[in-house]
């Protein structure tokens, strides 16, 4: 006995030892069947961290894990992932392990955790899971049988996983999460039963609108298997979306060109609360309290093929009539609810399509609003054709609805509209083929939008519709700062409204006070303390929604420090750029007319401007516009009138001021009945102090004109000429923006103007001719206007004239002989010259001869300075 009971123990030993030890053998095998399997059925990379294999867990079956399993796409999706997995487990008789490799293996059960699913097609029609390769490819690559595994599942899992599908060219979105599925049954048998337990959230958009939004879902279902026929039955069966129960049956059936589908469904309990029920809990809260009345009924029939050219027939009907609810935290109530819609397709072509809303009725306070609309291909050009008639407090929404907004509305909208349009005719602007009938009118309306800055307060707006067009009867309106009252005619509104097309129209618009910032759009994320989309560094923006011509009439426009008066013209605006023409304004006792361009597509703004200045008051407009102060910052000493035209090109910074550094261009400037302020000017101080026979508040600049051309931040002034007396000064030179100078003031001085020894030595000449002399004299000024450097050449200059003087007097006395020259040099120079016919014998030796020229000079300037000094010395004391 002793050796039974030894045998046995070293049977079960082995039997241990073997469950322990085998997985380390066959895992290799499992490994290469499934690399295998992979490579010859599959156009796509598989790729996991580990496979496992456990005997002992799951006795008497054998358990296969496979860990972070990823299958990646080749092209057009390469470097995307199709399906990944965290783990995948099957489960098999443990005799399946001990089959030859030419054998395939018979799975029982598979579980799936984290299975991530994403189904894409792209713009082309290309599909991400066409990864089977044909019959063709894969026996042409297999080494060993394609069907290395076959399936018998009595038990499958899904937990925590989610699927996703993509379908780019119908811009159609569907994203199921947090899906917990399973389901127990015989699936070898010819005739089998299945018994699933669904759970997940549901989020369906199709053209950007969301028709279900991470919606609830659960479904118990009973499903008769007949695999030989691929036909599913439901029986029985009872699921949920978010709260609304629903009761369907039927079958779908696997066919060559798709699936056969009859299935009908009513929900079996017909309350309001159930509609509610559909709504996503993010705009409904919690309804459990809610209080109801009236019925809600949903039922309908699906029945057809779905292939690639078919969808199956549609018969889904939605009633509910004289229903109400109340939210138990809100103050108003919603009744008098009536509806009667339905979704039906007759022939199986999805184009044909059409959804009726019969009737959309309801009542919040004393406001009823009525409606109907009957829509039809839904997937082509879609045509649409509605009615609308009643009152709504907007206000009343949220106070009836818990629904949250990013902006309070309010204003009360009052509408009798028939509109009866295709999607093409709007997206093409055919407005021949759009058909409006009625009036809009709105009054108190607050309206915020990521494209304006400060929030518009609509005083009252009234719309008049016709064929496509649209007559904006009366518009006032307030915003920020500025008031705004306009008529008109908007050619796409429903364009503007239910698509992305641009604000057409042709406006009149009047204000008394117009700030331009207050319409400006500025280029960034909104600020959390404000309605604004950007942070204050950020460029200004026109609103890329407008297309539209604008004829303005204002009292009042406020441009940064400017304060505009009776502006009036025409503005054209579209893609981001605003076109002006015809702009006229008075400023600065002046008027100013503006035409050209500025565009804010580009991330710098930039314009393109002809600016015409009548009579502008001159220290006025230079104290105040940076621009003319930059180009001309001597002229803020000139008091009078100006007329100019500037043409000038460049970039705008944040402000939507010109960036000085980028400007280019010319102007043309024309000085009227004007004065200096010479005290203002430390440029006038330092030539006051160089030239003292000129008092530079005597200046004549009337009718003054000069041109100046910019580029590259340096201004050039084109050489021009005012006068002092009988003193002409021609200016030219170059400053930079930055006010660094290189001027040069040239003066032909008169000689009478270089003091007593001058015009002592012009008697003794005594010639008329000599009254016209006038030398040059060239005044350089550098520096910056706050601290020029001038400098002049009036020594050269007193040479000069003593030089034309010698020669005058010798044309005089060429034929009298070098003895009147001597005498009368002497005479100049204050010697008594030597009557000896040897006087013109020098012993040079001796004596060196006297140069007079340069003798006259010293004399001139001597004495010019002398007279300074003793002028310096009398004021000193």
């Amino acid at each position: 006995m002793k050796k039974v009971f030894k045998v046995i123990g070293i049977i079960l030993l082995i039997f241990i030892v073997l469950l322990i030890s085998i997985p380390f053998f066959l895992e290799s095998k499992i490994d290469a069947i499934v690399q295998n399997y992979a490579n010859e059925n599959l156009n796509a990379e598989l790729s996991f961290d580990d496979i496992s294999l456990s005997l002992i867990s799951s006795f008497p079956k054998a358990e296969v894990s496979i860990k972070n399993l990823k299958i990646n796409t080749l092209a057009p999706f390469e470097d995307e992932i199709l399906a990944s997995a965290k783990t995948i487990s099957f489960e098999m008789p443990v005799g399946e392990l001990l089959k030859g490799s030419e054998e395939p293996l018979t799975i029982n059960e598979i579980i799936a955790d984290e299975l991530l699913l994403t189904l894409k097609t792209n713009e082309a029609g290309s599909v991400n899971y066409d990864i089977v390769k044909s019959k063709d490819e894969a026996t042409k690559t297999s080494s060993t049988p394609s069907d290395a595994f076959s399936f018998d599942i009595e038990h499958y899992e899904l937990n925590n996983s989610a699927f996703t599908y993509i379908d780019q060219g119908a811009n159609t979105n569907l994203y199921a999460t947090e899906i917990n599925h399973k389901g127990h049954g015989i699936f070898s048998g010819g005739l089998s039963e299945l018994d699933t337990n669904t759970e997940a959230r549901i989020s369906l958009s199709v053209d950007s609108t969301a028709y279900l939004n991470n919606n609830s879902i659960k479904l118990d279902a009973l499903i008769d298997l007949d695999l030989e026929q691929n036909t599913y039955t439901f029986k029985d069966n009872k699921g949920f979306i978010n709260a609304l129960p629903l009761e369907f049956q039927g079958f779908v059936q696997l066919v060559e060109k798709g699936q056969n589908i009859a299935i009908s469904f009513k929900n079996p309990e017909a309350t309001f609360k159930d509609f509610l029920a559909v709504i996503p809990k993010h705009y409904t809260k919690d309804i459990a309290n809610v209080e109801t009345t009236g019925n809600f009924t949903v039922n309908g029939i699906i029945k057809g093929l779905i292939s690639d050219e078919t969808i199956p027939q549609l018969d889904i009907n939605i009633n509910s009539n004289n229903a109400s609810f109340k939210y138990p935290e809100l103050p108003k109530k919603v009744e008098n609810i009536i509806i009667d819609a339905s979704i039906k397709n007759n022939t199986g072509n999805i184009d044909d399509t059409f959804v009726d809303i019969n009737t959309l009725n309801f009542k919040i306070d004393e406001d009823v609003f009525k409606s109907e609309a009957h829509i039809k291909h839904l997937t082509k050009n879609m045509l649409v054709n509605a009615n609308l008639d009643g009152v709504l407090n907007l206000a009343n929404i949220t106070k009836a609805y818990p629904v949250e907004l990013d902006n309070q509305l309010s204003g009360i909208l009052k509408g009798k509209l028939n509109t009866s349009f295709d999607m093409n005719a709007i997206e093409t602007n055919a407005y021949q083929r759009i058909k409006n009938n009625g009036t809009v009118s709105i009054e108190n309306f607050i309206f915020s939008s990521e494209d304006i800055v400060n929030p518009i307060q609509i005083n009252t707006a009234d719309l008049s519709l016709k064929s496509g067009m649209v007559t904006l009867n009366k518009f006032d309106a307030q915003t920020g700062k500025s008031d705004l009252y306009a008529t008109g005619i908007i050619n796409n509104l429903l364009g503007f409204l239910l698509s992305d097309k641009k604000l057409q129209g042709d406006f009149k618009v009047t204000s008394n006070n117009f700030v331009i910032s207050d319409f400006m759009v500025e280029d960034q994320t909104a600020s959390e303390i404000s309605n604004k989309t950007t942070s204050d560094a950020e460029s200004l923006k026109i609103p890329d929604f407008l297309d539209c011509v604008i004829h303005a009439n204002a009292q009042n426009v406020v441009y940064d420090n400017l304060n505009l008066k009776k502006v009036s013209g025409k503005l054209r605006i579209k893609d981001q750029n605003a076109n002006l023409s015809n702009m006229t304004t008075d400023v600065f006792d002046g008027k100013l007319g503006i035409s050209g361009n500025v565009s804010t597509k580009d991330k710098k703004p930039k314009f393109d401007m002809e600016l015409a200045m009548q009579q502008f008051d001159i220290s006025q407009s230079f104290k105040e516009l940076e621009l003319l102060k930059a180009l001309a910052p001597i002229a803020k000493v000139v008091q009078g009138k100006l007329n100019s035209t500037i043409k000038l090109n460049g970039l705008l910074d944040e402000t939507f001021s010109p960036d000085l550094s980028t400007i280019s261009g010319n102007a043309l400037a024309e000085l009227l009945t004007t004065k200096l302020s010479t005290s203002q000017s430390k440029i006038l101080e330092g030539l006051g102090s160089k030239f003292d026979f000129i008092d530079f508040q005597d200046l004549d600049l009337k009718d003054l004109k000069t041109k100046l051309s910019f580029d590259n931040g340096q201004v050039s002034v084109k050489p021009f000429t005012i006068n002092y007396k009988d003193i002409p000064i021609e200016i030219s030179g170059t400053h930079s923006l930055s006010n660094t100078m290189n001027y040069s003031a040239i003066l032909q001085v008169p000689a009478t103007y270089l003091g007593n020894d001058v015009n002592n030595l012009i008697q003794k000449i005594n010639d008329d001719k000599i009254n016209k002399i006038t030398i040059p004299v060239t005044a350089t000024i550098g520096g910056t206007f706050t601290k020029p450097n001038i400098t002049t050449d009036l020594s050269s200059g007193v040479a000069n004239l003593t030089k034309q003087l010698v020669e005058i007097q010798k044309q005089k006395l060429i034929d009298k002989g070098s003895d009147k020259i001597n005498d009368l040099l002497g005479g100049i120079l204050g010697e008594t010259p030597t009557k000896s016919k040897d006087s013109t014998k020098l012993d040079s030796s001796t004596t060196k001869p006297k140069d007079p020229v340069k003798d006259g000079v010293k004399s001139i300037l001597g004495g010019l300075l002398n007279k300074k000094k003793k002028a310096k010395d009398s004021s000193d004391n």
